[in-house]
């Protein structure tokens, strides 16, 4: 299978401001994107592509450059590939808040004339999905065939059909949760006081400084890190593997295989991360709740979907449990939404929704072949009303 080849970002600027549900407001911001494939004439096959925690706007392909980045789905997205993109115009959109080059927490404060840091306003889920619209709106697309997302992208993708119903045909959401569990909210906040803690976060404001709270960032890292794994995983490719042949009777130097990976991420992810950003993502994942504003009831929460539905799940993903996505799927089947699940016996842990699972990618072929159809017949159809 191909790849879609070189890509380049593109970007687009709001001086509109955006209204959070904070009750702030973002203002003269940009947002970047990333597009695949071509849009159809009557704009009805374009998918949106939401990123989770630590990705971007870069979904598939290669970025040109010194070094050459592939995109975090480009076994997913491409020609010939589950999300084909000789079928699709596929779009890819860097959140608000995030640091690879939509207006982050590093970009300068209108109001202030200086970087942003800690006074960054906090965003949502939901506020990510209205600065999606208004890209949307921009490139003159109505109605989405499908938004797909995993994880905290499977997220954004549920609040699409609950924000603006209307706007998409079909949703899929994997590896996803309706909201997090007391101890996902718990790992995020030991992350977060990992970053905080660190004499260079200097409360947020550490661009003045010339310095990156990268200590805190590296157990930041290495924390969630460790819950995108099943223990299955971990066993098979690090076991009790020892980094040398004898012991070296240390509290401080590396002794097992897994503690020099868990370094090595860690390392990795604080060269290139913003420390504000993650605080404000792994908040935005704290927050999602839109049974919320139904008294806790998830079935209201979805009473007025109008899209039909793909859920999956992986048996060893054990932050977004399948117990989660069956959540989904009884209020979906609650309001006689049109719903399919699958659940694939995988065992890497919650990091299965981006790797290469031949039932799982078949799952979505299968899905995107049938939206696919639906374009190319010019009449889309859902919940029985021609689009």
């Amino acid at each position: 299978m191909q790849s879609v080849g070189t890509v380049a970002p593109q970007s687009l600027h709001f001086a509109q401001a955006l209204p959070l549900r904070s009750g702030a407001q973002l203002r003269d911001y940009t947002l970047v994107y990333e597009t695949y494939g071509t849009l159809n004439a009557d704009k009805s096959n374009a998918v949106l592509v939401c990123h989770a925690l630590n990705a971007s706007h870069h979904v598939a392909g290669v970025h040109a450059g010194v070094e050459k980045s592939t995109g975090w789905w480009d076994n997913l997205v491409g020609p010939g590939k589950p999300l084909d993109t000789n079928r699709f115009f596929v779009i890819g959109v860097n959140n608000p808040g995030s640091c690879f080059g939509s207006t982050g927490p590093m970009h300068t404060n209108p109001d202030t004339g200086r970087p942003y840091g800690a006074d960054f306003p906090v965003v949502t889920v939901e506020d990510w999905v209205d600065a999606q619209a208004r890209l949307l709106d921009a490139l003159g697309i109505r109605q989405l065939a499908a938004v797909l997302g995993g994880s905290l992208g499977g997220m954004q993708a549920l609040s699409w059909s609950l924000r603006h119903p209307d706007r998409l045909r079909h949703c899929i959401a994997v590896a996803t949760a309706p909201n997090l569990s007391a101890q996902n909210i718990a790992f995020n906040e030991v992350a977060r006081r990992a970053i905080i803690t660190d004499p260079d976060f200097h409360g947020g404001h550490f661009y003045e400084h010339g310095v990156v709270p990268k200590r805190g960032l590296r157990v930041a890292r290495m924390i969630g890190h460790i819950t995108y794994l099943s223990d299955d995983s971990m066993e098979a490719k690090f076991g009790r593997g020892m980094k040398a042949d004898t012991l070296n009777y240390s509290t401080q130097d590396i002794e097992f295989e897994i503690e020099s990976y868990l370094r090595y991420q860690g390392d990795k992810f604080s060269d290139y991360f913003d420390a504000n950003t993650y605080l404000l993502i792994t908040r935005a994942l704290d927050y999602f709740d839109p049974a919320r504003d139904f008294g806790g009831d998830l079935s209201a929460a979805f009473a007025n979907a109008r899209c039909h539905f793909q859920l999956v799940s992986f048996t060893t993903d054990w932050r977004f449990s399948p117990a989660r996505s069956r959540e989904i799927v009884k209020a979906l089947v609650d309001n006689k939404h049109k719903v399919a699940y699958a659940e694939i016996d995988a065992p890497h842990g919650h990091d299965a929704f981006l790797l290469d699972d031949s039932r799982y990618h078949n799952v979505l072929r299968a899905r995107f072949d049938n939206i696919a159809k639906e374009s190319e017949a010019g009449k889309p159809v859902f919940k029985g009303v021609a689009v």
